[in-house]
């Protein structure tokens, strides 16, 4: 602990006074090719402290504009996801719950089932079919009665699913639920069958009251823009049509939508899916709070809040980082909010970070024009978690540059053979910004921390200069 205080406690003091440094030329001149002025760019590039020396602190190795206010994207979910990591701890786990109201008796409830949502960022289809046949298993095979769904554990603003982007069917800008199923999205598989001159169409989860074909003609010619040769209809919540052929040439393909009416996306899979488990249901399923008499029938743990941090940062999974972010708040008071998950989260900035300026986190997923942050405030972060507790779980969430997360594609871009597997790197995306942020090995063995923000209408292309300054960072001097 004395290590991490002299360390913020000297980031406090430093961070604000470093000079502006010099780009390294291969990042300046891809952010030039870019056609991104330097003055839209914020690095902070700082060794790590050597743990056998931790109260010898290296100067920082490059910084420019490390205290402008910028818009990081997914990289804010760094901020979200080691706060959760210190105020839940890596083996927290939300818990799924099924009560009944009413006698149970020959394996028939009379009365209403309650399934109770936790907040839980990851009840998929496979561990929500678990849940289901428990239910069954421990005696409850008919419902007669209904179903009510308990999403209460958040209490959230009216959501529109097009106001970020205009892309309400894109997975990405789905909203938090205190009952989150599946991430409330379709996936659509089409496999092509030559011999019946048809491609099949499978979809996941099953979903009630929802007509979606079985197959549709194949067409020839090059795989090109498939989806947009399928000329699909997602906007009734009854009906799915494809009015367009699938191009054999493009083999087997998925293809993940959100579900045109999220509010009664989780009524229709708990319906099908109790179905498809063999329950059989007298009523219907609704929204509705637990009665106060229900006796809790079932529960079951979630995914522990490690595996759910590595999915986050290295997926960029946005609406399960709004969920952990609730969840901030849900943990301590019994419900969650967006404002009550900010103040907890700010008070815990104040007492772990005093003297960075708090980003401004808005949803704790970064899909947001209100996010910002400094590249110093980001880089503090990095390195109490580095030094903390919590390191293993929070480096380990990160891509490793060449092979999963954001990173992985590095090496498609041509990025040197010596940066693959010496990155663990969040990147951010938005129309405007482009951001990377996390840790760098350099060949001389020493760890950097290493923060590079770019807000610029130009910003996505300047992603191959943010390669060349990470091979930058690797090759430090001996």
């Amino acid at each position: 602990m004395r290590h991490c205080w002299t360390l913020l406690g000297w980031l406090a003091l430093a961070l604000p006074v470093w000079a502006q440094g010099a780009l390294p030329a291969e990042f300046a001149q891809g952010l030039a090719r870019a056609g991104v002025p330097s003055e839209a760019v914020s690095v902070l590039v700082a060794p790590l402290p050597d743990p056998a020396a931790p109260t010898s602190l290296p100067a920082p190795r490059l910084a420019h504009r490390p205290d402008a206010a910028m818009n990081p994207a997914s990289v804010l979910k760094l901020v979200t996801t080691y706060a959760a990591l210190e105020l839940l701890g890596p083996d927290f786990t939300w818990t799924n719950r099924v009560y009944v109201d009413g006698p149970v008796a020959g394996g028939v409830l009379e009365g209403d089932l309650v399934l109770r949502g936790s907040g839980d960022p990851k009840l998929v289809l496979e561990r929500l079919d678990a849940l289901l046949r428990e239910v069954i298993a421990r005696g409850v095979q008919e419902v007669r009665g209904d179903i009510l769904l308990d999403r209460s554990v958040f209490e959230l603003p009216e959501h529109d699913p097009a106001a970020f982007d205009e892309e309400p069917l894109r997975p990405y800008n789905a909203a938090p639920d205190g009952l989150l199923l599946n991430f409330k999205a379709l996936i659509f598989t089409f496999t092509p069958d030559p011999a019946g001159a048809r491609a099949l169409v499978a979809s996941e989860p099953p979903i009630a009251g929802v007509e979606i074909p079985a197959e549709l003609g194949l067409a020839a010619g090059p795989c090109r823009d498939w989806r947009s040769a399928l000329r699909a209809d997602f906007s009734s919540p009854q009906r799915v049509r494809f009015a367009g052929r699938y191009p054999a040439a493009c083999g087997e393909q998925r293809w993940p939508v959100a579900y045109v009416d999220p509010r009664s996306y989780a009524r229709r899979v708990v319906q099908a899916m109790w179905q498809a488990a063999g329950g059989r249901l007298t009523g219907r399923v609704r929204e509705a709070p637990t009665p106060p008499g229900a006796r809790l029938w079932v529960s079951a743990p979630s995914l522990p809040l490690a595996e759910i941090v590595a999915d986050v940062n290295k997926f960029s999974n946005n609406v399960m980082a709004q969920q952990l972010f609730l969840t901030l708040s849900s943990a301590a008071e019994g419900r969650g909010s967006f404002e009550a998950s900010r103040l907890r989260l700010q008070d815990w900035w104040r007492q772990r970070l005093d003297g960075q300026p708090q980003p401004e986190l808005d949803n704790g997923s970064g899909l947001s024009r209100q996010g910002h942050s400094s590249a110093a405030a980001l880089t503090a972060l990095l390195q109490r978690a580095a030094a903390g507790p919590q390191a293993a779980a929070f480096e380990s969430s990160l891509g490793l540059a060449g092979v999963d997360g954001g990173v992985a594609r590095m090496a498609d871009r041509g990025a040197a053979p010596e940066v693959l597997g010496n990155a663990r790197l969040k990147t951010g995306t938005l129309r405007d910004v482009a951001a990377l942020a996390g840790y760098v090995t350099g060949r001389s063995g020493r760890r950097y921390s290493l923060v590079a923000l770019v807000n610029h209408p130009n910003a996505p292309a300047a992603r191959a200069a943010l390669d060349r300054l990470v091979e930058w960072v690797v090759r430090d001097p001996p």
